[in-house]
């Protein structure tokens, strides 16, 4: 690395900035609560719906099918959900209670806390910030209101509004030329070794820094992050060696 001082700082925001995991768990568990008084069934099935649902939301594609929005074809994976896990007629309004209750409920839970808020009021008087988040555009500009995060960034960029999210080069391309910066004036600050950690390399990016709160090992095969946190808010720790 050379001397140059670090100019920007790229910020996931999923699992690195706001806990998405933790709220959409909790979300999950009242839609549990939900069917299962709906439905009268047992645990077991209930909580395989819940499963069918989420296998779903994984493999859905970036882009909305073509005159169905997001909201549309994620009440319809509730559906779907529903009757290959129970021998019923349609429950559309089911599937819908169950989508929006799930929705609603996550980001009602999602949240910066004071101290990463205070952190990045503290980066921001010395470095340029932007959040760089994959995901469909809707789903994750809901989140960006629901965090009330936009006063806390220079940019923010969403993967679903172009044609290639991280860890595609094209998409840091943009951010570079958003902040006005070079690679390797940045940082990438990320919880994902496939996006985040293996996109700051593949974009040569100064540094990369994993987020690993669970305390993973590399997985062999995987891109090495060149710094490893347990938190996010040690983050000045690491721009002190950088700097």
């Amino acid at each position: 690395m050379d001397g140059n001082s670090i100019k920007a700082i790229l910020f996931d925001l999923d699992n690195t900035l706001i806990e998405t995991y933790r709220a959409g768990e909790l979300a999950m568990q009242k839609t549990h609560e939900l069917l299962k008084t709906s439905l009268a069934l047992d645990d077991d099935t209930i909580t395989n719906i819940c499963d069918k649902f989420m296998q779903k939301l994984l493999q859905q594609k970036f882009d909305p099918a073509a005159g169905r929005s997001t909201d549309e074809i994620r009440v319809g994976h509730w559906e779907d959900s529903i009757k290959e896990s129970v021998d019923s007629c349609s429950t559309p309004s089911l599937a819908a209670q169950c989508y929006y209750m799930w929705k609603n409920g996550r980001l009602e839970l999602l949240k910066l806390s004071p101290k990463i808020s205070d952190l990045l009021k503290q980066l921001r008087r010395k470095y340029k910030l932007l959040l760089l988040t994959n995901g469909i555009s809707q789903t994750q500009w809901e989140k960006v209101k629901a965090v009330g995060c936009e006063s806390f960034f220079d940019r923010i960029v969403v993967g679903g509004d172009y044609p290639e999210q991280k860890p595609y080069p094209s998409i840091f391309k943009v951010c570079f030329d958003l902040l006005q910066v070079e690679p390797q004036d940045c940082i990438m600050v990320g919880d994902s070794l496939d996006t985040d950690i293996q996109g700051g390399f593949n974009a040569q990016v100064r540094a990369t820094v994993w987020v690993n709160s669970a305390g993973d090992a590399v997985p062999d095969g995987s891109v090495t992050p060149d710094y490893t946190l347990s938190t996010v808010l040690d983050l000045e720790d690491i721009l002190a060696q950088l700097n």
